[in-house]
């Protein structure tokens, strides 16, 4: 057991000896991924996934939580899925940015149960470690920026603490300036 680096958290521990308390995508992600023994998770309250409870209940600065979203990006017949990271205080710029990285004529927001069959992670647990590997993962440069940073575990009753720089080095992983408005 750690003490988690932010937040009001009974206790932590590394991720990949806690397979129980993340989604199967990010256990088997972590198992492969190097640097994964920095990344913590924490046990909390499912009902309190959602960000604004969560900081509130877990005193953790909105500015040290980000969120992940899945984009699907429409060219004619073609969808693009992506994965964006933001901080928790903006918002993924999905039909200027995202749209145009995805070389998309309409972008927006994926269907939840699509976003969640497509993962394998639990809607309000979805996070960058893990997600399919044909998908961009757009990273908004100051969460990267983020000394430590909180994100989702691929499911709802827990939540990752990790350095934002390891998030850079995430397979298909591209920092973007400007991705969170």
């Amino acid at each position: 057991m750690l003490n988690s680096p932010i937040g009001n958290f009974p206790e932590a521990w590394r991720a990949i000896d806690r397979p129980d308390l993340v989604g199967e995508p990010v256990s088997r992600a972590l198992a492969t991924l190097e640097g994964a023994e920095q990344v913590l998770v924490v046990d909390t309250d499912p009902d309190l996934a959602d960000t604004a409870n969560f900081c509130q209940a877990y005193e953790v600065p909105l500015e040290a939580s980000a969120n992940c979203v899945v984009v699907a990006g429409k060219r004619g017949d073609r969808i693009t899925y992506a994965a964006c990271l933001v901080l928790a205080t903006t918002r993924a710029d999905v039909n200027g940015l995202v749209r145009k990285h995805l070389d998309a004529r309409k972008a927006s927001f994926a269907p939840m149960d699509l976003a969640v069959a497509e993962t394998g992670m639990e809607y309000g647990g979805i996070t960058p470690i893990g997600v399919p590997p044909d998908w961009p993962l757009l990273i908004d440069r100051e969460v990267v920026a983020t000394p430590e940073v909180i994100v989702g575990s691929g499911v709802r009753r827990s939540k990752l603490a990790l350095p934002g720089t390891w998030l850079a080095g995430l397979p298909g992983a591209e920092v973007v300036d400007g991705l969170g408005l």
